[in-house]
């Protein structure tokens, strides 16, 4: 039976242009391989962000809190498709319109897995309307809650284990947008702040 570690995930250079594929397990193996990724933030009509709590059997980062909803579109697949589909996977909420709000590339090591996040990430806001359907899947979400963006940055600074490291990142192009939005994989734009970003991923800062 095929898992969500057997499907494939599109290998791109530093600037975000794809040149091949390999599976999910293999591309969070030391040392990772650059693929495309997306982090998706909900924010409601108040401004504040959904966050969940990684479920425990979750391969990397599990139990600590992250984004919206995270993931990887497959080779040539649009973001926003591959986007709603996983906020349709591990929320049971969506479709929703999406904008992508920046780009970085992170790294990072699991010290519990051992497995290596490295990311060219496209960071997409939605905005979640009162009434919405909200159904976390319990082997993808251990639980929810909503928080205010700006309180949420010295959280992190303040206790940033308890948080997946690209949260900081995901957070800071939401409250600073950088770029043209696109929903196209292949997309030219670079990664905003890199390599800076990558080297506070290495270090574990923020």
């Amino acid at each position: 039976m095929s898992t969500r570690e057997d499907h494939l995930v599109e290998l791109v250079d530093d600037a975000g242009q794809a040149h091949g594929d390999t599976t999910v397990a293999e591309a969070h193996q030391p040392p990772g391989k650059l693929h495309r990724a997306f982090s998706v933030v909900l924010v409601n009509p108040d401004g504040q962000v959904l966050l969940q709590r990684r479920a425990a059997v979750k391969t990397r980062f599990p139990l600590r809190w992250a984004n919206s909803c995270c993931g990887h579109p497959r080779p040539g697949e649009a973001l926003t498709e591959a986007a709603n589909r996983r906020l349709h996977e591990e929320l049971g909420t969506g479709p929703v319109e999406l904008t992508e709000v920046g780009v970085y590339v992170y790294y990072a090591e699991d010290p519990t897995t051992g497995r290596v996040e490295f990311e060219y990430d496209h960071v997409l806001r939605g905005e979640f309307l009162p009434g919405a359907p909200l159904e976390p899947d319990p082997d993808e979400v251990a639980e929810v809650r909503w928080a205010d963006p700006a309180t949420l940055e010295t959280e992190l600074d303040r206790d940033p284990r308890s948080y997946a490291p690209w949260l900081g990142g995901v957070v800071n192009r939401l409250l600073r947008p950088s770029g043209s939005p696109s929903d196209v994989p292949g997309s030219t734009m670079a990664p905003p702040g890199s390599p800076a970003d990558d080297a506070a991923e290495r270090s574990g800062g923020r």
